[in-house]
């Protein structure tokens, strides 16, 4: 194998060509980059591997398993990954060794935070990170009602710190053109949400055209402001959502595809948190152990509940268990109330600041031609998702919800 060395990167190529001005090196050393070159409509951009297997793995829930070296890998390069880690970088992506330089570059002790939105969710998603984020130094709000930004920089600032060695991050009050000014963007905003008493069919799927419509503006600023950080979609439906702002902020002047935009890991799709959630909460109905519970797939109709993710999966108790997650939000609008705190806790404030601090948390990354739900972290390699062995019929349902995203993108 051919190794190069730049910025104190090593990269080796199994497609994807070598950055320009990188020098010859003997062998492989951390951090590891091996290069590939795929189709950004259908592959991932950069992400985290610790087997050499998982490189040639078909894109979609084929992420999700654990994989084994082929007999055939170079055994230098395989003995490396398994030992160390690397990263795979998709060089179709004109941006990727600048992206590659300032993920193995120093990180901030405490992150800013764009927060877009004030409505009810986003108001919640506040108040949590407010709370709870010590690894936050700033957010900075945004919302076109002016006085409710206001009145919640001056709220929230006015709140006790639960002991003085836990800080808390401080708002401030953010202007238009400051919003990619930051190292998380949290867009919240949402249009055509039907009114307690008037949803019909999937409420979720309702708000999709109006919001992919407002988010287009905010993936091409985002594009624009050459952003570096993470778009973390909150608004539903997060799983096309968040597909269609990687696409969006990927369009050139012209509007066709140009790859200078954000990476497709650059973006997720907060919603699977609160699915994890509710399964849990009506897993005690069906007798079922909560802490074995486990959700996949798009934040609404697509979901898959499951009882247990090995042997014990049972597919009656896992249909069961998918319809009373799927239709929580029902109960609550039954009652007459937008359901609006749990999501926003739930989905955004824990699974955000989980992720932040490099745990696994709940939603929907990019595996091939979806954004898919399912557990992931950030790690010193990039995003890695959740492998484990999973039981077959539960992987054709995987299987079956990818395929479903993928029709719908």
């Amino acid at each position: 194998m051919e190794y190069r060395v730049k910025n104190g990167v090593c990269y080796v190529s199994l497609g994807g060509a070598f950055p320009a001005g990188a020098k010859p090196a003997l062998r492989p050393a951390s951090p590891l980059v091996i290069l590939v070159r795929r189709d950004p409509v259908h592959s991932r951009g950069f992400w985290a591997i610790t087997d050499l297997g998982q490189l040639t793995e078909p894109e979609g829930p084929a992420a999700l398993l654990p994989r084994r070296t082929p007999a055939d890998a170079p055994q230098d390069l395989a003995e490396f990954v398994r030992a160390h880690g690397a990263s795979v970088l998709n060089t179709a992506f004109p941006g990727g060794f600048d992206f590659a330089d300032r993920w193995f570059g120093p990180k901030p002790e405490r992150y800013k935070v764009t927060l877009v939105g004030l409505g009810d969710v986003g108001g919640t998603v506040l108040t949590g990170l407010k709370l709870l984020g010590q690894e936050i130094e700033e957010i900075q709000i945004f919302d076109y009602n002016e006085a409710q930004c206001k009145r919640y920089a001056i709220e929230l600032n006015q709140v006790l710190p639960l002991s003085p060695d836990r800080p808390m991050p401080r708002i401030t009050v953010c202007r238009e053109d400051q919003l990619f000014h930051c190292d998380l963007f949290l867009f919240t905003a949402s249009r055509g949400v039907p009114p307690v008493g008037q949803e019909g069919g999937d409420v979720r799927m309702a708000q999709y055209e109006a919001n992919r419509a407002m988010l287009a503006a905010y993936a091409r600023r985002a594009r624009a402001a050459q952003f570096q950080g993470i778009f973390c979609q909150i608004s539903d439906p997060v799983d096309l959502l968040a597909r269609a702002v990687y696409l969006e902020s990927n369009r050139g002047e012209a509007g066709h595809y140009d790859w200078q935009g954000l990476l497709p890991e650059q973006v997720q799709g907060f919603g699977l948190g609160v699915m994890a959630a509710r399964a849990r909460y009506y897993a005690e109905t069906l007798n079922l152990d909560p802490n074995q519970v486990e959700v996949f797939g798009p934040h609404g109709q697509g979901l898959v509940a499951a009882n247990r993710v090995d042997d014990g999966f049972d597919p009656d108790l896992s249909d069961q268990l998918s319809k009373l997650t799927r239709e929580a939000n029902l109960r609550v609008r039954d009652l007459g109330f937008k359901p609006y705190i749990a999501p926003g806790l739930s989905s955004a404030a824990i699974s955000v600041l989980q992720m932040l601090r490099g745990e696994y948390h709940y939603g929907a990354v990019p595996l091939g031609s979806a954004y898919f739900g399912c557990r992931s972290r950030f790690t010193a390699h990039g995003l890695e998702t959740l492998r484990e062995p999973l039981h077959e019929e539960l992987t054709e349902r995987l299987e079956r919800a990818y395929g479903q995203l993928t029709m719908d993108n």
